[in-house]
């Protein structure tokens, strides 16, 4: 499994484009936490970091679709890098006056979210040109999904130490020169400069008029659901047993089950169709959130949520793939960060959910929140499963037919990607 990994990691290319990304992402990993501690280092609440983090969050949710068929239609490097730096700008922008008055913090932090670039989309665009084979394409999207829980690790870790070594205003600003350099390490590299998105037809709805892609942003959305609220849920759990390390403890968990599931989820080809593979991962994903509601002793819980996570990555990964095919042609870029988008919102629309439950049931009815979100995903892919079967529309792909009789690629997988 480790030489295979080695392997794409050799190609040219692969393992700066990778490490760019996630570079380059550390801002939006880490503007949640980035920005309490910077509200309440300057006094504010609670409250008013809240609705930083939601205009944030928003904003964010609005610009990554929309930036992402400027790429499409512009090319990477044009719209990439200078959005980095609006967006480091933005978060500049508060550091310099602080959370008074209001409007310019708001304001500040809505160009943040909206001009973060939508790297995860371009390096998923990226991937099939740089790798050529499908089976590198696969294990790259496996390693795509396990290394992002590795930066949603160390990143909040790299935000405490730089509050710890100077200030929280200064947190922001070095995070996001971080994540500008990250950013220019990727617009800069001849893949992405040459890359091109296959001709568009011009339409108004862009990856959205495909119904496959309805069907995954729809399913990605109660992923995201339960996530959110596990993440709140573990926290409730903490305070009723000891409190401290429990929820870290927990969340950990979470996060290696999907490390270890997305390793070696993509170490091997699978057999069979992508779109009958990924109800399978999400049936066994949902599976996985189920149990959580027994709420047992911390070790049986840190157990329950290690499983938990093991579906994760894979069910991530496949999604990718699933992403590739159905994706109106000229629209993959776009079709990525619709993805990215549901899957944040379901995250946040689950922490919103979670507490007003927990309040009334305690920890163990906010981990049916998860539970019933998992099914609830299962159901969107089980109902609407004749929307992905064959791709309806023009696909990323177009070259789709010329691949399968050459056995070279998965549907999709080349052409549109690079010139």
């Amino acid at each position: 499994m480790a030489a295979g990994y080695a392997d794409l990691l050799r190609t040219r290319y692969a393992a700066r484009l990778l490490a760019g990304t996630l570079i380059g992402r550390l801002p939006n990993a880490t503007a949640a936490l980035a920005l309490v501690l910077f509200v309440r280092g300057q006094g504010g609440s609670y409250a008013l970091a809240g609705a930083l983090s939601a205009i944030y969050g928003v904003c964010n949710a609005v610009g990554q679709p929309l930036l992402g068929r400027a790429v499409d239609l512009c090319g990477q490097p044009r719209v990439m890098l200078p959005a980095s730096v609006l967006s480091a700008l933005g978060m500049a922008l508060l550091a310099a006056v602080g959370v008074e008055p209001r409007w310019a913090a708001y304001g500040a932090v809505a160009i943040a979210g909206f001009f973060t670039p939508p790297l995860e989309g371009g390096l998923r665009a990226l991937w099939p040109g740089v790798l050529q084979r499908a089976d590198r394409v696969h294990a790259a999207y496996a390693l795509d999904a396990v290394a992002q829980e590795v930066m949603f690790t160390v990143g909040p870790l790299l935000v405490t130490l730089c509050v710890a070594a100077w200030s929280a205003g200064a947190a922001l600003l070095v995070i996001n020169a971080i994540g500008v350099l990250g950013a220019l390490s990727v617009a800069v590299s001849a893949p992405s400069r040459q890359w091109r998105s296959a001709p568009r037809d011009a339409h108004w709805l862009g990856a959205l008029r495909s119904p496959g892609m309805l069907v995954l942003i729809g399913a990605f959305f109660f992923v995201g659901l339960a996530l959110g609220s596990i993440a709140v849920a573990a926290v409730a759990y903490s305070d009723r047993h000891g409190g401290g390390m429990v929820s870290s403890c927990l969340l950990s968990a979470l996060g290696l089950g999907a490390l270890l599931g997305g390793l070696v989820y993509g170490a091997r080809q699978w057999p069979g169709r992508p779109e009958a593979r990924l109800r399978l991962l999400v049936a066994l994903l949902a599976l996985g959130y189920l149990p959580l509601f027994l709420v047992p002793g911390v070790a049986g819980m840190t157990a329950l949520t290690g499983l938990a996570g093991v579906f994760l990555a894979p069910s991530l990964a496949c999604a990718f793939v699933v992403v590739d095919r159905h994706a109106p042609k000229g629209t993959v870029t776009e079709a990525f960060s619709w993805l990215v988008t549901t899957f944040g919102v379901g995250s946040a629309v689950g922490a919103s959910v979670a507490g007003p439950v927990l309040e009334d049931g305690g920890p163990a009815s906010g981990f049916a929140v998860a539970g019933a979100s998992g099914v609830a995903a299962l159901l969107v892919l089980l109902s609407m499963k004749r929307f992905l079967g064959e791709p309806v529309v023009p696909a990323a792909g177009a070259v789709r037919a010329e691949n399968d009789r050459n056995g070279a690629v998965e549907p999709g997988f080349r052409a549109g990607h690079q010139a």
